[in-house]
């Protein structure tokens, strides 16, 4: 059976859309993936034949207070999940890099994160690599949905309510639609095979800055919110935010046929859900 955790989150819910019942799907209540014993407990209960990790601790900023449980959660949980026994992908974040390239990440490039939340992802990354048989770690970035909170949500209503915005326009990435990082994932998992390794990146395509991202939400929810771009240094937050972030995909679209949308095309799919 295939286990999905933090099947309450963005990603868990997209997956929980596309194989309804073919999953097992937890959350904290259900399943604590920081307890090793209770996660060797509920995979050998449930016979789970391969485990999609998508838990985790992402609120960046209260992270550089919260070390010990963004750890716990982002590190010690993907640990425990590597250790018990089946294949698994984990899910995680442009956010392992500083954001100082001025081309697109690959795989290869030297991790060097600058927050706690990257740390702690970093560690999640190597704990799954080194405990798994088979496992692999993908990358994504700027994910967003029409399940929980996440940037276009917060758009949308801030533009209902105001008349103008300040968004950044220094920090460069690329908008991901979770329901295209979960189509990558279920196509992805019958071809994953024994002692399989490996750390991939997926993002939408495409390339935008928030100012950019935030203008298109707008225009294309016909907000009248006007939208002006700032620059990072007037918007102080506690975790340092990459200035670059765009992944190249081109090592899991070459491995595993993976079809890739631009990220506007994703962003009107989305924008159905929610308008």
């Amino acid at each position: 059976m295939l286990l999905i955790t933090g099947a309450n989150g963005q990603l868990g819910n997209e997956l929980r859309l596309l194989l309804g019942d073919n999953a097992l799907y937890t959350d904290y209540a259900e399943l604590d993936i920081t307890n090793a014993a209770e996660v060797r407990a509920f995979v050998n209960a449930h016979r789970v034949d391969m485990i999609v990790n998508c838990a985790a601790y992402t609120a960046v900023d209260k992270a550089e207070s919260d070390e010990e449980k963004a750890y716990a959660i982002n590190a010690v949980g993907p640990a425990n999940l590597a250790q018990a026994g089946v294949p698994l992908i984990h899910v995680s974040t442009d956010y392992v890099f500083d954001g100082a390239s001025c081309r697109p990440y690959v795989e290869d490039d030297v991790p060097n994160p600058a927050t706690v939340y990257g740390r702690t992802k970093l560690a999640g990354e190597k704990h799954v690599l080194e405990n798994a048989d088979t496992a692999l770690v993908i990358r994504t970035a700027w994910l967003y949905s029409s399940f929980g909170n996440n940037f276009v949500k917060t758009m949308l209503r801030l533009g209902a309510e105001r008349d103008s915005l300040n968004v950044v326009f220094d920090q460069v990435g690329t908008p991901t639609y979770a329901r295209d990082l979960a189509a990558a994932i279920v196509k992805i998992m019958p071809q994953l095979k024994p002692g399989m390794k490996g750390v991939y990146h997926f993002s939408d395509e495409g390339v935008c800055s928030w100012y950019d991202f935030a203008a298109r939400i707008m225009d294309k929810a016909g907000l009248p919110c006007r939208v002006k771009p700032i620059e990072s240094v007037d918007y102080p937050m506690p975790a340092k935010r990459p200035f670059y972030s765009v992944l190249n995909k081109g090592k899991i679209k070459a491995a595993f046929g993976v079809d890739i949308p631009h990220w506007e095309k994703s962003l009107d799919d989305c924008l159905k859900k929610l308008l």
